[in-house]
């Protein structure tokens, strides 16, 4: 089989996998002190890779100041909110199908940010949406064993907030970086996140890194297989014109990270979960099946 017809299937697999590096990571890390490793470790081999190439970089200080603010809400507040999120108590299952809401959260802020108005099928997808999280969330809010309400609902509003941190700069980037090379815009994306997640890091944490061999596997997988990896395959995507192709698979995501974090960490596959999961996917597919190119998948 051609890598034009895996490589959609196996970004998807990939992307899934960011949720349970991010638990398995938080076993061994604090989530902002392996952020800020990844992201200086992921600028830099993004800047040898262009390097190496001759990519071109952005013509205008302006254009590579908007990659670096992009950075901060694609990279840096999203994964910073949802790292800590899962390190929390946030089940990498349930993140994985807040994650779904990405793309419903774009469509419902479209209106306002670039203009794009909602038909009648995206707001039942949006209904839809919000109504599968509540029904996934539910034994978690509601489970007698969490005696302090609060406790479980700060870590999963903060993952909440990361979707929408991650939603503005999907649109963001859409409307000021739809030009120029991706490879250094990414190089600029993950310099931004990191100006963000190494203050973060100082302030709240003791930069714990335990350097457990399961640690730097984390820290590896993170940087080449998903930071390198996803961003590859889907600039390959993207020159064989097949993100249509990749942006279908995608509605996979939320039921293949809960099978993942089923089989890594025995994370209960519970019935709300699973109903939820295909309440949230169908509600994804109304919202995004008349332009599911336009939404730019966001690697974990």
């Amino acid at each position: 089989m051609s890598l034009d017809r895996l490589a959609p299937a196996v970004f998807v697999l990939l992307w899934s996998t960011g949720w349970v590096v991010a638990k398995y990571a938080s076993l061994h890390s604090e989530p902002f002190t392996f952020l800020s490793i990844r992201y200086a470790l992921s600028a830099a081999a993004f800047l040898a890779l262009c390097l190496a190439v001759r990519a071109r970089w952005p013509k205008s200080r302006a254009t590579a100041l908007r990659a670096i603010y992009s950075g901060f809400f694609l990279h840096g507040f999203y994964l910073a909110g949802l790292w800590w999120a899962i390190a929390n108590g946030v089940p990498a299952g349930i993140s994985g199908i807040i994650a779904a809401l990405q793309p419903l959260l774009t469509a419902m802020a479209a209106p306002f940010l670039i203009g794009e108005r909602l038909q009648q099928a995206q707001k039942l997808g949006l209904a839809l949406g919000f109504i599968g999280i509540a029904i996934a969330i539910s034994p978690k809010l509601l489970d007698p064993a969490t005696a302090d309400l609060t406790h479980a609902a700060l870590p999963l509003a903060i993952n909440l907030v990361a979707m929408a941190s991650v939603t503005y700069g999907t649109l963001y980037q859409k409307k000021h970086l739809q030009s120029g090379d991706l490879r250094t815009i990414a190089t600029l994306q993950y310099i931004g996140a990191l100006i963000l997640t190494l203050p973060l890091s100082l302030i709240f944490e003791h930069q714990h890194f335990d350097g457990a061999a399961q640690a730097y596997g984390a820290l590896i997988w993170s940087v080449f297989g998903l930071s390198m990896g996803g961003v590859g395959l889907l600039l390959h995507l993207i020159r064989r014109g097949q993100v249509s192709r990749a942006a279908s698979l995608i509605y996979l995501m939320p039921p293949t990270v809960a099978l993942e974090a089923f089989i890594a960490f025995g994370e209960p596959l519970t019935l709300p979960l699973i109903v939820g999961t295909v309440v949230v996917v169908t509600g994804v597919y109304f919202t995004n099946r008349r332009a599911v190119s336009e939404h730019r998948p966001v690697e974990v």
